[in-house]
C-alpha cells in the first residue's frame, strides 16, 4: 500500500514502505527498482502529482535506480508519451551502465508516430511495375527454361537419372489422351474451311483452288496452331495444377530435402513427353484436318478423292513437314515451361492452384500464337 511522509507528501512516491521517486521542481529522482511490481503505481502516481506543474521541460534522474525491468521501462515510454502530447520534453538522464543497458533493449523506437510512407507518383509507381515484371516474370522465366533444358540436355545421356516409365506415362497423358479431341476438333476445322472456301471458288469456277487452300492452310498453319492450343489448354493446365498442388502440399519441399532437383525430377520428364507427342499429334491433325476438307470439297464442289488427292501432291512440300517439326519443337517447350513455371509460383492453398492453372493457360496459349507468328515470318 501506498504511504505518504510527513512533509512532502505531495511530492513523493511510495510503494509499501520504500519511496522508489521524488518529484523535485522539474526533476524527478527513481531510487531502488522500478519492475512490474511498482509500474503501474509510480505511472498513476506521477501523473497525479505532476499535474498542476507549470514546467515545459522534466529531467528523468537514473542515478540512484538500481534494478529496471521491460514494465519501468515501458512505464517510462509512456510517460515521454504524454508529457510530449502536452509539450512537456522529458529527458532520461544519469543512469548506470546496467540500467542504460536495459533501456536500450526494450525501449521502443525513438520515433514512436507510424510515418505513413507517400504514395508514390506515376512514373515511379509504373517504373516498380515494370521492374517487378523483369525481375519476377521474365528473368525468373529465363532462369527456369535455361535450368531445364540443361537437365533435359545432359540426362539424355544419363538414362540411370531418370525414372523408370515417367517419360511414357507422361506421354500417355499429356500425347495419347489428347488424341480424339484434337482428330476431332482439326476435322471439323477441315470441313469448315473447306466449306466456306466452297461458295467463293464456285463464283469464279476456281474448285480445284480448294485443295490448295486446304492443305497449304491445315499443313503450315491451322494443324499445328489448333494442336498447340489443345495442349495448351488441357495438358499445361493439368502441368500447372499438378506441380502448385505439390508446391502447396510441401511435395517439393521433400523433394529437395531429399537431395532432388525438381525442375529434373518433375519438369523435365513433361518435357521429354511433350516434345516426343507433339509432333505426332500434328501429323494427326493435318491429316484429319484435309480429310475433312476432302469431304466438304466431296460434298459440295464435286472434287472426288482421287481428284483432291493428285492435286494435293503436286502442291506439298517437304518445307511444310520441317515447318510443322520445328514448330513443333517449340510448343512442347513453351506448354511446359509455362505450365511450370506457374506452378512453381502458387503461394497460397486452393484458391492460388485455381488462380496459378488459369494464368498458366492464358499465357501459354498467348505464347503459341506469338510463336506461330514469329515462325510464320521466318519461315513464309
Amino acid at each position: 500500500m501506498r504511504k505518504k511522509t510527513k512533509n512532502s507528501s505531495d511530492r513523493n512516491i511510495v510503494f509499501g514502505d520504500k519511496q522508489i521517486a521524488v518529484l523535485d521542481g522539474n526533476v524527478l529522482r527513481l531510487e531502488g527498482s522500478l519492475t512490474i511490481r511498482e509500474a503501474a503505481r509510480f505511472t498513476g502516481e506521477f501523473f497525479r502529482i505532476f499535474k498542476t506543474s507549470k514546467y515545459k521541460h522534466l529531467n528523468i534522474d537514473l542515478s540512484n535506480l538500481t534494478n529496471i525491468d521491460s514494465a519501468g521501462v515501458m512505464a517510462l515510454f509512456y510517460i515521454q508519451k504524454q508529457l510530449k502530447a502536452k509539450k512537456v520534453r522529458a529527458e532520461i538522464r544519469e543512469a548506470s551502465e546496467t540500467v542504460q543497458d536495459k533501456i536500450r533493449l526494450f525501449f521502443p523506437d525513438a520515433e514512436s508516430t507510424i510515418v505513413v510512407p507517400q504514395k508514390p507518383g506515376w512514373f515511379e509507381n509504373t517504373g516498380n511495375k515494370v521492374h517487378h515484371f523483369f525481375s519476377s516474370y521474365v528473368f525468373g522465366f529465363i532462369l527456369l527454361a535455361a535450368n531445364v533444358f540443361y537437365w533435359g540436355v545432359t540426362d539424355i545421356f544419363r538414362s540411370q537419372t531418370r525414372r523408370k516409365g515417367e517419360v511414357v506415362n507422361q506421354a500417355i497423358q499429356i500425347g495419347v489422351n489428347a488424341v480424339i479431341i484434337i482428330v476431332f476438333l482439326s476435322f471439323v476445322i477441315g470441313y469448315v474451311i473447306s466449306l466456306h472456301s466452297a461458295s467463293q471458288l464456285r463464283t469464279f469456277g476456281a474448285n480445284i483452288f480448294v485443295v490448295d487452300l486446304v492443305v497449304f492452310s491445315i499443313m503450315s498453319q491451322m494443324g499445328p496452331l489448333i494442336t498447340a492450343i489443345l495442349v495448351a489448354g488441357r495438358s499445361g493446365s493439368a502441368i500447372a495444377a499438378e506441380i502448385a498442388t505439390m508446391k502447396v502440399t510441401a511435395e517439393l519441399d521433400a523433394l529437395k530435402t531429399m537431395g532432388l532437383n525438381p525442375n529434373r525430377f518433375v519438369v523435365v520428364p513433361k518435357l521429354y513427353a511433350c516434345m516426343l507427342t507433339m509432333p505426332f499429334l500434328i501429323v494427326f491433325a493435318n491429316i484429319a484436318g484435309i480429310t475433312g476438307g476432302a469431304l466438304a470439297a466431296n460434298v459440295y464442289l464435286d472434287i472426288t478423292p482421287n481428284i483432291f488427292i493428285n492435286r494435293m501432291q503436286e502442291i506439298m512440300m517437304a518445307k511444310d513437314l520441317w515447318t510443322a517439326l520445328v514448330k513443333s519443337q517449340v510448343y512442347a517447350g513453351l506448354i511446359v515451361l509455362t505450365g511450370s513455371f506457374y506452378g512453381f509460383r502458387v503461394e497460397r492453398g486452393a484458391e492460388g492452384v485455381g488462380r496459378m492453372t488459369t494464368a498458366a493457360v492464358v499465357l501459354a496459349i498467348t505464347l503459341v500464337v506469338l510463336a506461330d507468328s514469329i515462325l510464320g515470318v521466318i519461315f513464309y
